[in-house]
Formats: structure tokens, C-alpha cells, sequence
């Protein structure tokens, strides 16, 4: 990779409201802007089931609208300054400028304004929490500790970047002493958490545009790990070259650190992995005590090697190995992450978030690996234009993987995507056959496209930016359904 440098800033760390002992109850009336998405969804969803009055603005039809106004939350279908009538706090992310309407509104009138990580943290005051960051796997490793904490008996809050499969849920109050949450590197803004346990899958290079270059990335992730609470424990990943230096190098400032991996020294060292359609099977040691075989049923040696992150943090908060082994065959998954979302005309159709190449990699070898004989297509939508411009080689790379590639522009809402740095582009770098890959700028043009060169016994996966979550239906009925869901 050609290495981009930026203007940039030191990494500091950022005030958290625990350090203050803000709670989330302190907030008093929260509005929400961009309640539906994703991320501030699964925490509306955190603090509308602890019982807090939630209110929100939203645009866009998310799905989990309904679900937040049954849970007793105020849905406003615009922006307006009358939205924060009888409001105490508004949170917003960090794609919410100072000037929006409501952001605005409510500097004039004095309402506190927080960030959406301030507001998670404060959640998390006087509470054991696990945080999982890294530039890979957060989401998975953070659904598969809830479930393991779940199964254990224990009745955890948490906050995860997606949906788990069976509940659908980003975001829930538990009646348990510890909360699990996904945090955000993008934006420095995991600097606030104050961790029990930190957890770092690896160390990819991403984000650089607000972190100017890799080194400054991985500076950024070990001052995650020096705002781990005091007797608390910073878990990394001994495969990974940067988040084990991470990990040495919080070590030597005296810091308790735990790898996991397949590697020779980690204190949870996985081996014997195997991995079929059904899941992944492997062996786990503790510090030479052997713990016997686990399997999750998703497969993959990536997700067998987040399992053995969310193990390790399971161990750490003093769970029992045989009740981790049960919870963890018991994973429900995530929605995006290697979801089945149907078959049609004998052609299976998956849907995977991956867009940064290595995930990519990871995720299209082993959706190869169970084709079955048939080929593997892949529909990719590019996530930010400046991620597709940097890493164009090693995402072309990436999809050249698939048998055929249909490759859309770039979702980059608010930036500008010149033709040659956007689809075009990357589309053209992709090192198959002409005839095997297409450039299809226009959404009504894919689902068409891809039903004209499936045949039976394929498989087809939509990857990449949100919205293309909501192409799979239609790519079933092109193919000629009925679909099964």
C-alpha cells in the first residue's frame, strides 16, 4: 500500500464523563438525532430499557424505529428546533455538524450538547466494562462476549455497532454489573471509555485521514489501552504484528496485559483449527492449562480467532471454561457478518459488512471455501471515498477472489467521489476477465444483473456500506424466488 499522510494532530486523551461520575440517569431527557441508525440506535435502545425518557429525530426508514417507539420513545420525522421542547441533553455523532438545526437550537438555549461516546460512557459509570476495539472483528467479538455472558447467567447492558441475529438488537440494559460495548477508533473518540477490560483485535491501516499515518493509528489505540481502569487488564492479539506491539509496549509501562491467538507465547493459544460451513472447531490452552475443544458455528479463522478474544475476556471476568464452551456454541451471529439472507432459483445469497480489503480477504475465502462447486459473486458497494482511493489496489485485490465482481460507486454521503479516485477506478484495478466484472453505478441495475449471470449452485454475497444491506431482497426476487429468509 502506498502509505497517505494527512495533517494531523497529536493523540491525546479525551475527558470521560466517568471521571466525573456522570450517569446516564444525570442526563435527565435525551433527544437522539439520527435515532435509527445503527450505532445510536443500540444506544437509544440502552437507554430507553434502563427506564430513561428517549426521544429522537430521524429522516431516513430505519427498521429499528417501531422497536424504539414500542420501548416508550418519542419519534420526531424531522429536524426542528421544537424537537428539543422539554429536552435536558442532546447526543449526536460525529457526522452531526455545529450547524445543524437542532444542534443549534440547542446551543442557544443552554441544553447540554454530548457526543454519542460521551453519553456511552456515562452508561458505563459504575459498571465493569469490557470495551472491544480494533480495526477488525469489534463487532463480532462484542456480540459473541454478550451471548457468552448471557449463557453464563450473567445479564449484561451492551452497545454493539450491529444487529444480533435472533433478537436483532444493537443495544439493551441488563440487570448485571458489567456492560459491553464496540468502540469507535475512527474518531479518537474511544479515548474516553475508561475500561475493566480493553480489548484490541489487531491494528489495521484505516482511518487515516484523521490519523495521518499507521504509526499515529496504532499510538491511538495504545492510549486506549492506558485509559483501562486501575486492576483492569488491556487483552490483545498476539497475531497481529501491531497490536502485539501495542500490548509489549503498555506491558513495559506496567500495565497488565493478556494475548490470545495462535501464537506460540499467548496466554490463550488456540491450535488445531478447523473450519467447515457449520463453524469453527479448535483447542485452547490457559497459561498450560488445557481448557479442551470449543467451536462457534460461523465459519471462518477469523471468527475462530475473535471467539478466542471473547474467551479470554469471559476467563478474565472469572467465568467457568465449560459454561464459555456452551454459551459460545450456542453464538447466534450478527446480522451482515456472513448472513444468510435466502436462496432463490438454487443460487444462496449472503450479506457481509466487510469494505476494508483485509476483512474483505478474510470474509471472500471463506465464503470460496463453501461454494460448493459453484462460483462466488460478489456485489460490492465501496464504503468512503478516500478509503477506496488509498487502499484501491488491496480492495481490487480482495475481489478479484470472487469468480465475478459487480462493483457500485462509492457511499460517501458529504464527500465528493471524482470519477477517477470512485467506481470507475476501482472497477478497472479488479484483475479479472472483462466479461467477469461490471461497473453498475445505478442500484435498479444490480439486482437484474446479478440474477442474469447466477445460475444454480452459486453464491452471491453483498458487501460493503450499510444501505447495501437492503439489496439482498431484491436480488432474491430477481432471482426468481420464492426466498427462504
Amino acid at each position: 500500500m502506498k502509505e497517505q499522510k494527512y495533517v494531523t494532530t497529536p493523540i491525546e486523551p479525551m475527558h470521560s464523563p466517568t471521571d466525573d461520575g456522570v450517569t446516564a440517569e444525570d442526563l435527565g431527557r435525551v433527544l437522539f438525532i439520527g435515532i435509527g441508525g445503527v450505532g445510536m440506535s443500540g444506544l437509544a435502545r440502552l437507554y430507553a430499557t434502563r427506564g430513561l425518557p428517549v426521544s429522537g429525530s430521524e429522516l431516513h426508514d430505519w427498521p429499528s424505529l417501531p422497536e424504539l417507539a414500542a420501548l416508550g420513545a418519542t419519534i420526531h420525522r424531522e429536524h426542528a428546533p421544537s424537537n428539543l421542547d422539554g429536552v435536558d441533553t442532546v447526543v449526536r455523532s460525529t457526522a452531526i455538524p455545529e450547524t445543524h438545526i437542532e444542534v443549534a437550537e440547542a446551543r442557544g438555549r443552554g441544553i447540554r450538547v454530548m457526543h454519542r461516546s460521551e453519553a456511552l460512557a456515562a452508561a458505563m459509570t459504575g459498571r465493569r466494562s469490557v470495551v472491544i476495539a480494533g480495526t477488525h472483528g469489534k463487532t463480532t467479538t462484542t456480540a459473541m462476549i454478550t451471548e457468552i455472558l448471557q449463557g453464563c447467567g450473567v445479564d449484561p447492558s451492551y452497545v454493539n455497532g450491529g444487529e444480533a441475529s435472533v433478537s436483532g438488537s444493537s443495544g439493551q440494559h441488563g440487570s448485571g454489573d458489567v456492560i459491553v460495548i464496540e468502540a469507535d477508533e475512527h474518531d479518537r473518540t474511544f479515548l474516553r471509555y475508561r475500561p475493566h477490560v480493553a480489548i484490541i483485535t489487531n491494528v489495521d491501516a484505516d482511518h487515516l485521514n484523521n490519523y495521518g499515518d499507521i504509526d499515529n493509528l496504532e499510538a491511538g489505540f495504545a492510549e486506549f489501552g492506558r485509559g483501562t481502569a486501575s486492576g483492569g487488564v488491556v487483552i490483545v492479539c498476539a497475531d497481529d504484528e501491531r497490536a502485539r506491539r501495542v500490548g509489549e509496549t503498555l506491558r513495559a509501562e506496567g500495565r497488565e496485559v493478556a494475548t490470545y491467538g495462535t501464537a506460540a507465547d499467548a496466554d490463550l493459544r488456540i491450535d488445531k483449527m478447523h473450519s467447515t460451513s457449520d463453524g469453527v472447531s479448535y483447542h485452547a490452552t490457559y497459561r498450560d492449562e488445557q481448557l479442551g475443544e470449543f467451536f462457534v458455528p460461523v465459519p471462518g479463522a477469523h471468527l475462530g480467532l475473535n471467539s478466542a478474544a471473547a474467551v479470554l475476556a469471559a476467563l478474565r471476568l472469572g467465568l467457568e471454561p465449560d459454561r464459555i464452551r456452551a454459551a459460545l456454541a450456542a453464538f447466534s451471529g450478527v446480522r451482515r457478518r456472513f448472513e444468510l439472507r435466502g436462496t432463490a432459483g438454487g443460487v444462496r445469497v449472503y450479506d457481509e459488512y466487510a469494505y476494508h480489503p483485509t476483512a474483505m480477504k478474510a470474509a471472500l475465502s471463506t465464503l470460496s471455501g463453501i461454494r460448493e462447486g459453484g462460483r462466488l459473486i460478489v456485489v460490492f458497494q465501496p464504503y468512503r471515498a478516500y478509503r477506496t482511493r488509498d487502499l484501491r489496489a488491496e480492495i481490487a485485490e480482495a475481489l478479484a477472489i470472487a469468480d465475478q465482481a459487480v462493483v457500485m460507486e462509492v457511499f460517501g454521503p458529504g464527500e465528493d467521489v471524482p470519477l477517477s479516485e470512485g467506481g470507475v477506478a476501482l472497477h478497472a484495478a479488479v484483475a479479472l476477465p472483462e466479461e467477469d466484472k461490471v461497473f453498475l453505478p445505478d442500484w435498479n441495475d444490480v439486482p437484474g444483473e446479478v440474477a442474469a449471470r447466477a445460475r444454480p449452485g452459486d453464491l452471491v454475497v453483498t458487501m460493503g456500506a450499510p444501505p447495501l444491506s437492503l439489496m439482498p431482497p431484491e436480488i432474491l426476487a430477481a432471482l426468481g424466488g420464492p426466498s427462504t429468509t
